[in-house]
């Protein structure tokens, strides 16, 4: 099996340290909410993304998350976003499940936008990519440009 290469790291097979440092460690006065929760059929489903599903959704999309937000992203995109903010919660989950919950919710009545808007946008909050106000302002920006 050929070794995937990604952009990731600068660890050697030699001297790897993967302990985080002691300042990482340390909790802070100032900090955001744990996760996002998405709602489907009346259970809670934890969504953040961490820094080792941020690095495999950007070596995936080849470039910064950031990039995709430019734009609503298309639905598969946002699909394998909340694949990866779910998976270290929700273990074994898979783009099928996904996709399924994704429509039990539109089922609720949602739909593609809301999912930008109030689940994706919410997600990139929690996950760090900007502060909440950052998101309301993107968030009222889209509402004026409809």
């Amino acid at each position: 099996m050929a070794k995937v290469q990604t952009l990731g790291g600068l660890d050697d097979d030699q001297m790897i340290n993967d302990e985080a440092p002691e300042e990482a460690k340390a909790s802070t006065e100032k900090s955001r909410r744990a996760f996002f929760y998405w709602n489907v059929g009346g259970r809670d489903y934890r969504l953040k993304l961490n820094a080792d599903m941020i690095c495999r959704l950007e070596d995936k999309y080849k470039g910064s998350l950031f990039k995709l937000m430019d734009d609503m992203p298309p639905l598969s995109v946002m699909l394998t976003i909340i694949q990866a903010a779910m998976k270290p919660w929700e273990h074994g989950i898979g783009y099928e499940a996904v996709k399924q919950l994704y429509d039990a919710w539109i089922g609720e009545g949602n739909s593609q936008l809301d999912l930008f808007r109030a689940v994706l946008i919410p997600t990139m909050v929690v996950s760090g990519f900007f502060p909440e106000e950052t998101a309301q302002k993107l968030l009222a920006e889209m509402e004026e440009a409809q």
